[in-house]
């Protein structure tokens, strides 16, 4: 539904750019919130995995913390996933669960930090908008953000690295689809952002990535189309919605959300 509200407010900013500036880049820093496998963990040759499969098992057993998820998915999946415990939690069907309320606990998973967060991102935005009111002249420091690093070697033609979020046009990703959204390595110099070839996941975590993929292509398909049916498809296809609800349930959820966003989103038919 997030995305379903996004989709026509890019559009617009996409139609204004190829009449204004078409040759321009549109730096996106939405986060994609999705998840990010790492199958290989190696220092100066050596595979670190043995170990951090060892520390991770004896942590989660010894006492409650916030990576519960996130170390579990390296005993059962075989990998470290960057991705939060909370998050990956959503993404996927194996620890929300209506009839055993007990995992959440066993997990320790947080249902309530994301609104505990924008709390106090909000309370921090208006301290800040007080403090910047109060001064003569505003601070002016380089950020953290890529955005100037980006310019900067575009301009310049002076390399610089940055993990981006490209199209797998040419199968950076070997064994996920083209037209997926993906994090690799990316190279930016005088000809723009230069994408580099990772080769293929561990088949596990590239059928967990399949699960998601699937519901974005999905989503994007009924943004485009203005067809409701898609959007039908992509929540049946949802590896959560799909573990707790029926066809006929996740239908009438669909229904449900779609009055409850009104104005926010554009006329499916």
């Amino acid at each position: 539904m997030r995305a379903l509200r996004t989709i026509p407010v890019m559009e617009e900013f996409a139609r204004d750019i190829e009449e204004v500036c078409p040759n321009a880049w549109p730096l996106n820093y939405t986060n994609p919130m999705a998840i990010y496998a790492a199958p290989q963990l190696r220092k100066n040759g050596n595979d670190l995995y043995p170990e951090i499969k060892k520390r991770a098992a004896q942590k989660n057993k010894t006492a409650k913390h916030g990576d519960m998820v996130r170390f579990d998915y390296i005993e059962k999946f075989g990998c470290y996933c960057t991705e939060s415990s909370e998050h990956n939690a959503e993404y996927n069907p194996f620890y929300i669960k209506h009839h055993y309320p007990e995992l959440i606990e066993k997990f320790n998973i947080p249902l309530d930090e994301y609104p505990r967060r924008c709390v106090d991102q909000i309370a921090g935005w208006k301290e800040e908008y007080g403090k910047l009111r109060r001064q003569n002249e505003l601070p002016h420091e380089r950020s953290h953000e890529y955005a100037s690093y980006i310019m900067e070697a575009m301009v310049t033609g002076v390399p610089y690295k940055i993990g981006g979020n490209v199209l797998n046009t040419g199968g950076l990703i070997s064994n996920l689809p083209a037209e997926a959204c993906v994090e690799v390595p990316c190279m930016v110099d005088s000809n723009g952002v230069n994408p580099c070839y990772v080769g293929p996941l561990p088949p596990q975590l590239a059928a967990m990535n399949m699960s998601n993929i699937n519901v974005q292509l999905l989503t994007v398909e009924a943004a485009h189309t203005r067809k409701k049916e898609h959007i039908y498809h992509a929540a049946m296809m949802d590896p959560h919605t799909a573990a707790e609800l029926s066809l006929d349930d996740i239908i009438r959820m669909v229904d449900e959300l779609i009055a409850a966003h009104g104005k926010w989103l554009p006329e499916y038919r």
